[in-house]
């Protein structure tokens, strides 16, 4: 993970020092543009602290940097906008290294899928036209609510879970919240690295053999691998299999989420994506697979955009409400799907 190191100021700074200091923060202040919060409006809201006041000028510097371009972005016509949120003092590669460390070794784009034979592509008879025009599971009580990795890189665990509470909902009408830290502390056989990144069907497996525990019973902590404590604890849901969707595919994708919640990985390193607050994203946002995330529907808004709707794990401050809409058809990457969504999909078997 990516670490900063910061000088410290001498404690012994004069206090004619500390007023040029303060003097020189409130001048950059009256840059950020409005209707955007200060940077102190902005430090009070997410509760944030600062080692040392020549962290904080950094901080504030990054700040500066990464509301001018929001301000600029929503200065013109988009069909998506972007806000300040609890990222806005990172500079991108931070950012990364601290929230998109989700693919293991190799990545999504090169993992070696434990690839099931059951999947269902006759459903609905394998066309568009069969297809509902909308579907939302979280209309339908089949969505936890958003949840926070905080800076570990389980994002895939995240994507598990919500797509093993979305099948058990399918199959007996009760949403049950489950452990994502059970995932990261107990599924290393399987290939998954806690915080350093895993793979949603790794998990599926984990989940084959194990099942998974309640998050009241085994609440995330935001770190690990540790010590699996999964022993003794009650099996709240087991998966009997798990099936990888044919790839490259928006009728495979949207066949399979008329089904249930679709766990899928998508390239989510792009400032648009960082800060993305409302509307349908349709910016090219790139294939290089580096976040789970799940699909809990698609649709069309009132001005004809075609999007998938996709839970995030990043809190419900971020996007609307913890979810991005995706644009969906040819438009974005060809088959792959905006953000690469439709490469790599799967849902487990309850």
């Amino acid at each position: 993970m990516l670490s900063l190191f910061f000088l410290t100021l001498l404690s012994s700074v004069s206090a004619h020092n500390l007023s040029k200091y303060t003097l020189a923060n409130s001048y950059r202040n009256s840059l950020v543009p409005s209707p955007y919060p200060s940077f102190q409006q902005w430090q009070a809201l997410y509760s944030k602290e600062y080692l040392s006041a020549t962290e904080r000028d950094y901080r504030e510097s990054m700040y500066d940097r990464n509301v001018k371009k929001i301000a600029r972005h929503n200065a013109k016509v988009n069909t998506w906008t972007m806000a300040v949120n609890q990222f806005a003092d990172m500079p991108k590669a931070e950012f990364v290294a601290k929230y998109l460390n989700g693919a293991s070794a190799g990545g999504y784009n090169n993992a070696t899928h434990l690839r099931q034979k059951n999947y269902n592509w006759t459903l609905l008879n394998g066309n568009y036209s069969a297809l509902p025009l909308s579907v939302d599971w979280t209309t339908k009580g089949a969505v936890t609510p958003v949840k926070d990795q905080g800076q570990c890189g389980s994002c895939w665990s995240f994507s598990a879970t919500g797509a093993l509470e979305g099948a058990w909902f399918v199959k007996r009408k009760a949403l049950t919240n489950l452990s994502e830290q059970q995932l990261v502390d107990c599924s290393t056989a399987q290939g998954n690295q806690g915080c350093n990144g895993g793979l949603m069907d790794y998990a599926f497996q984990y989940a084959m053999t194990n099942g998974l525990t309640t998050e009241a019973a085994y609440p995330y902590n935001a770190t690990g691998p540790n010590a699996c404590k999964a022993k003794g604890l009650p099996v709240a849901v087991k998966a009997t299999g798990f099936t990888d969707v044919p790839t490259n595919s928006q009728l495979a994708l949207m066949t399979a989420v008329v089904q249930q919640p679709v766990s899928v990985a998508i390239e989510a390193d792009q400032s648009a994506f960082q800060f993305y607050s409302s509307g349908v994203l349709t910016k090219p946002c790139g294939t290089n697979l580096d976040h789970g995330v799940l699909l809990v529907g698609y649709g069309t808004d009132a001005t004809g955009l075609a999007y998938y709707k996709v839970k995030n794990s990043w809190g419900s401050g971020w996007g609307q409400g913890g979810y991005v809409l995706l644009g969906r058809g040819a438009t974005y990457n060809g088959n792959q799907g905006q953000c690469g969504i439709q490469m790599d999909p799967s849902y487990p078997l309850v």
